[in-house]
């Protein structure tokens, strides 16, 4: 399955393909304040349909994961990094895909806090 998604403003646009079979709501200190519901796909499997340039980027700690935001609204759709292999891996906030159900989707809580 294909999911669109964007930012509220729409300036931020993208697709993943895959299979939800549920979210990770992490509770570390960028998470918890953000509300995202995590969805990870493999790189390849994720597609940008705007400008690199148009997104904002924070990292922080170790800066392993670049967290994107729109410029323009503040909402954060995705995040990148690698997976322990290595592998280029995405974190779609799932609240910005297009026509899900998210209370259809099981959630598993991750303890990033104590990381």
């Amino acid at each position: 399955m294909i999911y669109k998604g964007s930012c509220h403003c729409g300036q931020l646009a993208f697709s993943a393909e895959g299979e939800i079979g549920s979210a990770l709501a992490c509770n570390c200190s960028i998470c918890s304040r953000k509300g995202s519901l995590l969805w990870f796909v493999p790189g390849d499997q994720f597609t940008l349909h705007t400008p690199r340039e148009a997104l904002s980027t924070y990292t922080f700690n170790r800066h392993l994961i670049k967290h994107h935001f729109c410029p323009n609204c503040g909402i954060h759709p995705f995040g990148e990094g690698t997976d322990p292999q290595g592998n280029s891996v995405v974190a779609v906030n799932l609240r910005c895909l297009e026509e899900i159900d998210l209370a259809a989707i099981p959630v598993h809580h991750y303890d990033g806090k104590s990381l």
